[in-house]
Formats: C-alpha cells, structure tokens, sequence
C-alpha cells in the first residue's frame, strides 16, 4: 500500500483484559467490520474473531467508489461512497480491499483503483 494517500490512524490496542462475556448477536453482512478470519481493532472487546486488525485509513478517489458485499464485479453494492472521504482498509486481496468508513461499519470491498 506504498505511495497511496495515508491518513492518521485513532486505534490502538485495547488495553486490559479481554475476555467472552456472553453470546453476541452475528451482525448483518455488510454492517460492522467482523468476517470469520478477522474483525476491526475497536471490535476486540465484543466480538470475536481470530484475528483483530488495527485499519490503514485511506482516502476514497476523485470519483467515489462502490461498497460491495462480495469481492466481485457483480456483487450487490450496499453503498455509494463519497469521493476523497474516509475509508478504513482491514485486508487487501488481489485487486479488492475489505474495509470500512468505521468500526460501526458500514463494511464491504472496494477495488483498489478506487482509493487516491
């Protein structure tokens, strides 16, 4: 992700103890920042997963980009994001990047030639 647009990043590693407190409802695809394999940083003390990512923040592009629930051309898009705002990348694979705007979501993949 060199010689792209980089913006501070506000997330840190939580600090304590973290521990299963109780059964958490699965959220809906494409709502907060959680899959399987991996979950946004600021999700580590209520949901799990096997691994926590603190985000790169990067810009949207000059002309917007297209939140999708699946890494393809053809899956539905759940968002229409607005061009030089704020998106959080958690994984990048191949030409798509999983992220979101926050960790209360909304979540999705976005091609990488979006991004500034």
């Amino acid at each position: 992700m060199s010689g792209a647009a980089h913006l501070a990043a506000e997330y840190a590693m939580p600090e304590g103890i973290l521990g299963l407190k109780g059964p958490v409802e699965k959220p809906a695809p494409g709502t907060l920042p959680l899959r399987g394999d991996l979950a946004h940083m600021a999700l580590a003390d209520t949901h799990l997963a096997a691994h926590y990512v603190i985000p790169e923040v990067r810009e949207i592009g000059s002309n917007g980009a297209a939140l999708h629930l699946m890494p393809r051309d053809d899956s539905d898009v759940t968002h229409q994001l607005a061009a030089n705002s704020r998106f959080e990348v958690l994984d990048i694979a191949g030409d798509w990047a999983w992220g979101c705007l926050g960790p209360d979501g909304p979540s999705g993949y976005l091609l990488l030639t979006e991004l500034a």
